[in-house]
Order: C-alpha cells, then sequence, then structure tokens
C-alpha cells in the first residue's frame, strides 16, 4: 500500500500496475491510534482504493471491529457494497497490541474478545437486511435495519493466532487470516477452524483461509532484509528477531519458495506486504511470486 504522503497520481499508478502485474486484491490494514496516534481506518482506506480501480477487490486485514458499533459497520458495509459490489473483504480481529488504543475510544481492553464475538453475530443479523432487536452485553437495539442488504453478502474472515480466535472464526466467519505463524501451526489451525464451524453445524464449504506477511524484497537476502527489518522494527517497535523466522527476504524465487509450503497447506488467499527499493519494484515482486506460485 503506498505511504500517505503519496499523490493521486502515485496512486493510480500504484493500482494499474498491481492490476497488471496479475494481483487480483489490494490490502489494507486498521487502527484507530495506534502507538501514539498512527494508523488507518481499514474500511475507509479500502473504500478509496475500491473507488479508484474498477476491478481490483480489497480485503481489510484485520478490521479493529471491537472499537465500532456493529450498526455503524453494517451501514458500511451495505454502502460499499452498492458503489462496488462483491469487491470487499473484511477481515477482523480483536487488537491488543497496544491497550492504550482501546482506552482511546472508552473500550476496556479485556472485554474485546467478548465485545467481536457479539458484534460480528450483529453484524450478521444486520447484513441480511432485517429489522432486529438484540439485548447483549454490549449491544442494544430495538427493531433496527440497516438496507439495502450487502449483494453479494460481504464475506468476513477472522485474523488472529489463538485458539479463540480460530473458534471464532468456525462460529462466525467464512475463513482464517493467519499470520506470524509457522506452516505447521497454520496446517493445524485451519483443523481447528473446521472442527469449530461443526460444532455449530457450519459447512466449510468455499472457505478461505489467508496468510499474512512483510516480506523483503531485493538482489540478495541481505540486501532485501536491510529494507524490510527497519520497515517492521519502526512500525512495531519490536526487534526484527521476533519476526525473522516468518518473514520471508530475497529475490521473488526466494520469497515463492518460503511460501510454496503456506499454499500447499491450504492458504489461497497471500496478503504479503512488500518492502523493497521503490514501491513498483514490490508490487512487481509479489507479482512474480504469484506467477512463480501458479506455475507449481
Amino acid at each position: 500500500m503506498p505511504q500517505a504522503d503519496n499523490s493521486r497520481d502515485e496512486i493510480d499508478q500504484w493500482l494499474g500496475l498491481t492490476a497488471q502485474c496479475g494481483l487480483d486484491h489490494v490490502f489494507g490494514a486498521d487502527h484507530v491510534s495506534f502507538r501514539g496516534g498512527f494508523g488507518f481506518d481499514g474500511i475507509a482506506q479500502m473504500a478509496f482504493l475500491l473507488g479508484a480501480h474498477r476491478t481490483l477487490k480489497a480485503c481489510v486485514g484485520v478490521y479493529l471491529l471491537a472499537l465500532r458499533h456493529p450498526t455503524l459497520v453494517a451501514r458500511q458495509l451495505s454502502t460499499i457494497s452498492e458503489l462496488a459490489p462483491g469487491r470487499l473483504i473484511l477481515g477482523v480481529g480483536v487488537g491488543g497490541e497496544d491497550r492504550a488504543e482501546m482506552w482511546s475510544v472508552g473500550v476496556d481492553p479485556a472485554t474485546r474478545g467478548r465485545r467481536t464475538d457479539e458484534y460480528l453475530e450483529v453484524l450478521a443479523a444486520l447484513s441480511t437486511g432485517e429489522s432486529i432487536t438484540y439485548d447483549g452485553e454490549f449491544t442494544k437495539l430495538d427493531s433496527v435495519a440497516v438496507i439495502p442488504a450487502p449483494e453479494p453478502r460481504v464475506p468476513v474472515l477472522i485474523g488472529g493466532r489463538s485458539n479463540a480466535a480460530l473458534a471464532r472464526a468456525g462460529r462466525f466467519a467464512d475463513g482464517w487470516l493467519g499470520a506470524w505463524c509457522s506452516v505447521d501451526r497454520f496446517e493445524r489451525a485451519t483443523a481447528v477452524v473446521a472442527d469449530a464451524a461443526a460444532e455449530h453445524d457450519r459447512s466449510v464449504a468455499g472457505w478461505s483461509h489467508g496468510m499474512q506477511l512483510w516480506v523483503g524484497v531485493g538482489d540478495s537476502k541481505d540486501e532485501a532484509r536491510g529494507h524490510v527489518q527497519p520497515a517492521i522494527e519502526a512500525f512495531y517497535g519490536v526487534a526484527f528477531s521476533a519476526f525473522e523466522r516468518y518473514t520471508p527476504v530475497g529475490t521473488p524465487a526466494d520469497i515463492a519458495d518460503f511460501m510454496a509450503p503456506y499454499v500447499d497447506a491450504g492458504a489461497d488467499m497471500l496478503n504479503l506486504t512488500p518492502i523493497a527499493g521503490n514501491n513498483d519494484e514490490g508490487v512487481e515482486a509479489i507479482g512474480e511470486v504469484k506467477r512463480l506460485l501458479s506455475a507449481r
């Protein structure tokens, strides 16, 4: 994703190159006030990009649903679906890396899991277009409707590595969005999601499981690591060593070799954030990664 100081022409060029390289999705993150105030509103960001390009799909990965009222989110999804039907995927996570971010909107971080579960239930009901009444721990609705209902329905993926996130995906969502995990953990996680879905009499047919990773792009692994290491450390405020084993670096061939086992384990959506010498080099590299993986 281009930076906030890019011009509209640069963003248009980036989107055009993304499609030209055979990539069909753009991805964005979501934070309200992260580590002192930083962030993008994930849905607003994706709405802008969907309006700037006529065919690319967009995925929020992941949206901090616990920080927003579900009726407002239902309206956002309805509006985007009217303007760009079938092109938005909503990834949802509980956040919590920065507890001050939760408090910035009056949400006790200890409640974020329960809030997310409740808001997902309310959001699913409102997304039918029917009038609902709901009396929950955090949500009180009396004959509330949001119309028109999104058509087609906006798919929801749950992000997170905890067992609670996997159970949440099986109960409420259409798949799971992994991050910072090994191939073995990814494969076991999707099995847990399927078991959780079965417990709630839900079929997993047509579900999607994704993997989100930062990647360093360069002519050598050392050069690529030099791009991605400072970017990760600046964003998360944590030493790169905590992420290194989950961060592919090098040429597109190196990155494709790293990602291939995830694809074999069932990852059908890859959200790779390329850190390269410039935006164009990053996009072109990810396009080549996709080509290499598709040719296997």
